[in-house]
């Protein structure tokens, strides 16, 4: 493995960090409570990663097993106990705890505990996940087309448990 070829070759660099305070609100807030924070969408970092913060409350549950065909997905555990499915068998997470799964990979999580749980997801390359977990919840309403076709434009694959 290689570094990849450069992508910036003008002058001597740029101003283009971005901030985000600690104390920003979360861009999306899910019915059951749960929060989700677009540290850095796939737009912002050309495609290369998308970074997210989940806050999730307590027994909120979370998607059943599945994977992805075009994107890798990792978890790290900020706070609190994550189960994450890892192909294999359910594992209590718990903070500092990191997973990481490739394309293809079998997974899942939640939050099954009595307390509040905080994680970082990072997806890459830098699909446009935002859509997906804003209308997600919104899919239990659709027929059964509706259902695939926004899954399968969302690179999820479902697998029964």
């Amino acid at each position: 493995m290689s570094y990849p070829e450069p992508r910036y070759t003008d002058g001597q660099g740029v101003i283009n960090a971005t901030y985000r305070p600690a104390g920003t609100a979360a861009e999306l807030a899910a019915p059951n409570g749960n929060r989700t924070h677009y540290l850095a969408k796939g737009t912002a970092t050309q495609g290369a990663f998308g970074l997210y913060r989940v806050d999730m409350t307590p027994r909120a549950g979370g998607p059943a097993t599945h994977f992805h065909r075009a994107i890798s997905e990792s978890f790290f555990v900020l706070g609190g106990t994550v189960r994450i499915y890892d192909g294999e068998r359910w594992t209590d997470a718990g903070e500092g705890d990191f997973v990481h799964v490739p394309q293809g990979g079998l997974h899942g999580f939640r939050n099954d505990s009595d307390a509040d749980a905080s994680m970082l997801l990072l997806f890459a390359p830098g699909a446009p996940r935002e859509e997906y977990f804003e209308k997600v919840a919104e899919a239990v309403h659709w027929s059964e087309e509706e259902r695939a076709e926004f899954f399968i434009k969302h690179d999820t694959y479902w697998v029964g448990d």
